[in-house]
């Protein structure tokens, strides 16, 4: 792909994952721009981290829409005027509809806060303390129609100890979430991402998934 790769971001909440991927663009390892932040929300702490940074941000209140495929048709438009290449879900606490699967088929990602497909949905931290998983983790991964069900494209594992917390677990996971959010899009935008089925193929990878030179 040459030139910056143009992301739209979705979310909801606070926006540590957005702000991740603005720092690595800031920083030069990542070849991208944020064409626009759209949100559902409009106390989203998202919306001063764009202002900050001065990109530009979009309020579309759900309630605002007659359902949910009219919303994501709007989204779309917004998107594709702004000329989007990849659509980012960064804390968007909304199920993605066909009508933008459809315009960026295997170009939305999304990260989970668990491995999946374990403890897809909300509260995979806290689902993960339930189950008293020794391994606790999060996921990058293309969006389908499903909840937390689309490709994945990489994953990142961290301990989970007895006297955790959902609070203390979270904090644990979000590290390696900034960390492996910016490099799934880093992979796409260099051309190394295929998907076939439901496997993602990383050109680079080595048979033990490790990653050859992945902070290059």
């Amino acid at each position: 792909m040459s030139g910056k790769l143009r992301i739209g971001v979705l979310a909801s909440g606070s926006g540590s994952n957005f702000q991740s991927i603005i720092d690595n663009i800031k920083s030069g390892s990542l070849n991208a721009e944020v064409a626009v932040l759209i949100t559902d929300k409009p106390d989203a702490g998202a919306i001063d981290r764009a202002k900050n940074h001065g990109i530009e941000h979009l309020l579309l209140k759900y309630s605002d829409f007659k359902d949910r495929d009219s919303y994501f048709t709007r989204a779309a438009t917004e998107l594709k005027d702004r000329k989007v290449e990849l659509v980012i879900l960064a804390g968007f606490m909304r199920v993605v509809s066909r009508t933008l699967i459809n315009e960026y088929p295997n170009r939305i990602m999304n990260i989970h806060p668990a491995l999946l497909p374990s403890f897809p949905g909300l509260h995979g931290q806290s689902q993960a303390l339930e189950y008293g998983v020794k391994l606790a983790g999060c996921t990058v991964h293309f969006v389908d129609e499903g909840m937390d069900t689309g490709p994945i494209i990489i994953q990142a594992a961290v301990p989970a100890y007895h006297d955790d917390t959902e609070d203390s677990l979270s904090a644990r996971i979000l590290k390696q979430e900034h960390r492996i959010f910016p490099l799934a899009i880093r992979l796409f935008s260099e051309g190394r991402l295929t998907v076939i089925g439901r496997k993602v193929f990383i050109r680079g990878e080595k048979a033990d998934g490790e990653l050859i030179n992945p902070s290059a």
